[in-house]
């Protein structure tokens, strides 16, 4: 790991690298320590030192992260790929790997999309509240009879609005149940 110093000249010490990078010395030295960036050598001083390609490497890992890889999920792609003999069984681990982060991320929009529509139930529920014909309390909200054109309150609004039939369940008003969402 010792470098020349012609080959130092072009390496980049850790401080220079989180500029770049935008990340915290720290977090490449969580890096380093995880098995994901490796500095090229130490410089005389101690000082690690970096290929510019490191900066590469780093928005790799923030690509991974920003598509719900963890750290150690990518430390163990990088294992898995590192570790294969071949080719095709590296591509293999690869294949199943990224078929099982796109399942997750499909079943993420699925309920991202229950979402989405769960909240949009309730806006226009409550846009209707804007020019209430009875206001009052908001003990008399759990009453409302006006029209909000809606046959039923969405169910995160009547999470919220409904009730507690004492002071001792106010821990479990507007309980609703995961599976009333939807």
């Amino acid at each position: 790991m010792n470098a020349t110093d012609g080959e130092r000249s072009h390496l980049l010490r850790v401080g220079d690298v989180a500029r770049l990078s935008g990340k915290t010395v720290r977090a490449l030295h969580l890096y380093e320590s995880m098995g994901l960036l490796q500095p090229t050598t130490r410089s005389s001083g101690g000082f690690r030192l970096f290929e510019p390609s490191a900066v590469d490497r780093l928005r790799w890992i923030d690509l991974l992260h920003n598509l719900g890889f963890s750290l150690h999920d990518m430390r163990e792609l990088l294992k898995s790929w590192w570790g294969a003999d071949l080719g095709p069984a590296a591509m293999a681990r690869l294949r199943e790997v990224f078929k099982r982060k796109l399942g997750a991320t499909r079943e993420a929009i699925r309920l991202h999309q229950r979402l989405e529509q769960e909240l949009s139930l309730g806006l226009a529920y409550l846009e209707t509240c804007r020019v209430c014909a009875a206001p009052a309390a908001v003990k008399g909200c759990t009453r409302c009879t006006q029209d909000h054109g809606m046959s039923t309150e969405p169910a995160l609004v009547a999470g919220i609005t409904s009730a507690p039939e004492s002071p001792r369940n106010l821990a479990r008003a507007g309980f609703v149940r995961v599976e009333d969402i939807a």
